[in-house]
């Protein structure tokens, strides 16, 4: 709603049920040519439920307003009222297509408020970093087949849900679930790697070059792809500093900012990588620079593997080995395939009283944490994401704040779009590849 005097400049307020004050507030721009529309909030290029009130004259988009909020689900506040370790569950599904990132810097910051940040296994260090580069190959995966879908692409949508089906079926092995899986838990990982899980990802890693290079024959040089991405969505490396834009959109811009290089974390300067970058600043410069992450991302798993398969580290635990944090993670299924076995059960419960009593505590109660405040920040497939948790000493946080950079990237919507083409919005959307569940947390 347009408010005079509010505030310098013009002031809106776009919500619901708003339509005629925002009709009306565009029509004293002084142009009667000009339309305003909504697309959305249920269009596919968005990820979710994303509304943008678009004021256009002919074709041209002359304002571009984002409006979110219709996702909400409260997932900061609900953590409040429950234990650290639970807290997994509810941050893994705020970016529901890279869940294994979200889960990693909440538990690092975690961990920070601890004080066993160094005490972390590397074991499961690897584990983490492994499970994080499987999972940014499967968000940019969808990030491709959106792209696609977008554009016309049909094939391209088929090809990059089925390179993502092959990744989820590891997580769903390794994990149990194919989303969602609060795998990250502060002081390791819920569960080794089960039998079988570094073959199949051997075998994947076999298979996957081959597709990616599949893909960029459909795409690189399509002239159909280039038309449409090649100097649409411009936005230079002054705009991204100015908006706070990280990830793929700030690396297309040519500044090769990446948090596994630049601060790294989960022992990422151990591995050799490189961080891709491109100098066009438009939608064709963010498909190549994902395409060419997920090349790299292969040669991470790849020395993942090797060091899991290698002397130093097999056999070695995946949680810390302080039985005041560390919930169990030498878990065990009976042999009908369901459950914990009885070998299991009889190991924590024959052990002693004491040790069912400290077992039950530590799960229905959970572990104190310092009072104090910490940041932790991962590099995500849509650039840094970052948890702030506070403590006020007791079981559960005190408050939770994430960083999103689906949010934060969301700002460049108006500085992509206007002066732009209207049918040239839905590229410039889809090369942000803002997921709605990490904005409206």
């Amino acid at each position: 709603m347009y408010a005079e005097g509010a505030a310098e400049g013009r002031v809106f307020n776009v919500g619901g049920q708003d339509w005629d004050d925002v009709v009306a507030a565009a029509s004293r721009s002084g142009s009667e040519e000009r339309l305003v529309i909504n697309m959305g909030p249920q269009h596919p290029s968005t990820h979710g439920v994303l509304r943008l009130v678009l004021t256009l004259d002919g074709e041209t988009v002359v304002e571009a307003r984002p409006v979110i909020g219709y996702l909400h689900t409260g997932i900061e506040k609900n953590m409040e009222f429950r234990t650290w370790t639970q807290g997994t569950t509810f941050v893994t599904r705020m970016d529901y297509l890279s869940p294994i990132f979200n889960e990693t810097a909440y538990c690092m910051a975690v961990e920070k408020l601890l004080g066993i940040t160094d005490r972390v296994p590397e074991r499961a260090q690897v584990i983490r970093v492994l499970m994080m580069e499987l999972n940014r190959i499967s968000s940019h995966m969808v990030a491709l087949a959106t792209y696609g879908m977008e554009l016309g692409a049909t094939t391209i949508m088929i090809f990059g849900f089925r390179e993502r089906e092959m990744v989820l079926d590891l997580f769903e092995y390794i994990t149990g679930l194919r989303m969602n899986m609060a795998y990250v838990r502060p002081g390791g990982v819920a569960q080794d790697l089960p039998v079988g899980a570094v073959d199949k990802i051997g075998e994947f890693l076999k298979v996957m070059p081959g597709r990616i290079k599949d893909l960029r024959k459909m795409l690189d040089s399509n002239p159909v792809y280039t038309r449409r991405t090649k100097d649409v969505a411009y936005l230079d490396l002054t705009g991204c500093m100015a908006l706070g834009v990280t990830g793929p959109m700030l690396r297309a811009a040519g500044l090769p900012w990446d948090l596994r290089k630049s601060q790294p974390y989960s022992g990422y300067e151990k591995y050799e990588f490189d961080v891709p970058t491109t100098n066009t600043c438009d939608v064709y410069g963010r498909y190549l620079v994902r395409m060419a992450e997920c090349e790299e991302s292969l040669k991470i798993i790849q020395q993942c593997l090797d060091r899991l398969s290698g002397p130093e580290l097999k056999g070695e635990p995946v949680m810390i080995q302080d039985k005041k944090i560390g919930w169990p993670s030498q878990l065990a299924l009976g042999a009908d395939g369901l459950g914990n076995s009885p070998d299991h059960i009889a190991h924590i419960m024959g052990t002693s009283m004491e040790a069912l009593i400290h077992h039950f505590k530590l799960v229905t109660e959970g572990f104190r944490v310092p009072a104090g405040q910490a940041y932790a920040g991962v590099e995500s497939p849509r650039g840094e994401i970052g948890a702030h948790v506070v403590s006020d000493g007791g079981t559960r946080p005190y408050r939770v704040h994430f960083r999103d950079p689906s949010f934060t990237n969301l700002q460049a919507v108006p500085a992509t779009t206007e002066g732009g083409m209207v049918a040239d919005v839905i590229s410039a959307i889809a090369s942000i590849d803002p997921v709605m569940g990490g904005v409206d947390r």
